[in-house]
């Protein structure tokens, strides 16, 4: 096993004249496969909406139970989470949680040979349980490993595999789920639509998970240990941190303001005055806006070595509200492409907004790293306001939600990251 690493060493050892560096390269080439998959998983969630709404003729509201079980597993599961971690590990934590999602995804297999909605939102919730361990387990991990003024930047060009994953997850999703699918509006076919096309992906999934932690078992990851400072308050918890609150915050509007766009742009791209696109089509167009996403955060990973974070990360959520404003007062290609463009925005937000919130945090880093999971319901909490405001005020209207998640975002890049303890 590797030798454990004190977190306030690592800093040292890069200023310290002769001192010898630490080499996390294949560790963090490792972990660019979790963030794939995480992104992959998550993303397929786009794919699923349309179709289990047109199978079990869903309305807006309803089909965001989906979002509601995947992201509300970050709200029940975080903090336990965090705890876990804590007890065995990174690595240990990053193992259990590619097991328990591929139990998730085995589970779909008996969710559709039943054609039981609920059975779904079942396995969706076991799948997004372990997707909470490897985020809370991964995410802290790229974080420590180097210097923490290149942090936001480390995280995000880890988080541009996530987006690869986003990327992918569209374009098979249509292929093998959406190409089965109806026209949207004929509702009649639904009950004669195999519910069984999402049993073969899935269990693929599954399948490669299973296999993933069996390889991550085999490798020697660097284990940090975290210092304690000669002046450090051992009475304070994470959430006695202002800048952590907050980015919980954060990252409940981001979470939530990219999920509730992702998983409508097919609905949207099929609106009359928009595109008017298949389901297939419109579900090829998704992976524009998580490919945006993609780009950008390869790009970021420079940009956030050059400018200050905060700022760069308050210019994006500026960029996203304007896109969406532009979007929905527009028609056409105009419409379709101004809100595919949000995902651009949204490429550094999760990364820098993550690495602020636990900067300076030392032994509260895996605490905090579960709290700002909680913050992720936000997946689940504004989707489903967004589809209540859909079914009551039209499709359009609800994308006023997400404008304000990204305010506040744009305020948190200003003002709201900087490092205060909550009185």
């Amino acid at each position: 096993m590797a030798a454990p690493i004190s977190a306030t060493s690592l800093t040292a050892a890069e200023t310290v004249p002769g001192a010898e560096t630490p080499n996390y390269t294949s560790a963090l080439a490792s972990l660019t496969v979790l963030f794939f998959m995480m992104g992959f998983i998550t993303c397929l969630n786009d794919i699923l909406i349309p179709y289990l709404k047109a199978i079990f003729s869903l309305t807006y509201t309803q089909a965001n139970l989906i979002n509601l079980c995947f992201f509300g597993a970050y709200f029940v599961m975080g903090i336990p989470a965090g705890r876990l971690v804590q007890r065995v590990g990174y690595k240990g934590g990053m193992l259990t949680g590619f097991l328990i999602a591929a139990l998730g995804s085995f589970l779909f297999y008996p969710a559709a040979d039943s054609r039981s909605y609920g059975l779904f939102l079942g396995a969706l919730f076991v799948l997004a349980t372990g997707v909470v361990l490897l985020q809370v387990a991964g995410n802290p991990y790229v974080a420590i490993l180097g210097p923490a003024q290149s942090a936001p930047a480390r995280l995000t060009l880890t988080q541009a595999f996530n987006s690869l994953g986003t990327t992918v997850a569209p374009l098979l999703g249509s292929a093998l789920i959406l190409n089965n699918l109806p026209d949207l509006d004929t509702a009649a076919s639904a009950a004669a639509i195999d519910v069984k096309a999402v049993q073969t992906p899935y269990l693929a999934i599954g399948g490669v998970l299973v296999l993933i932690s069996l390889l991550l078992a085999m490798l020697k990851l660097p284990k940090i240990k975290h210092a304690t400072s000669e002046n450090e308050d051992l009475s304070r918890r994470a959430y006695h941190y202002r800048h952590l609150v907050f980015g919980v915050l954060a990252i409940f509007a981001y979470v939530g303001g990219e999920v509730a766009i992702g998983s409508h742009i097919v609905n949207y791209l099929h609106l009359p005055d928009v595109m008017s696109l298949s389901p297939k089509m419109a579900g090829d167009k998704v992976a524009w806006y998580w490919g945006g996403a993609m780009v950008g955060r390869f790009m970021g990973a420079y940009l956030l070595n050059k400018f200050n974070p905060g700022r760069l990360l308050a210019f994006n959520a500026l960029g996203a509200v304007l896109l969406v404003l532009l979007s929905v007062s527009t028609t056409g290609a105009l419409a379709m492409w101004s809100l595919l463009a949000v995902g651009l925005m949204n490429s550094i937000m999760f990364a820098t907004i993550f690495t602020l919130a636990v900067r300076d945090l030392g032994r509260h880093t895996e605490e905090a790293s579960g709290l700002l999971n909680v913050g992720i319901v936000g997946g689940a909490i504004i989707p489903l306001l967004f589809g209540m405001v859909a079914d009551s005020s039209g499709l359009r209207w609800a994308f006023f939600l997400p404008v304000l998640c990204y305010a506040y975002i744009m305020w948190y890049g200003l003002k709201g990251h900087r490092p205060a303890a909550v009185a």
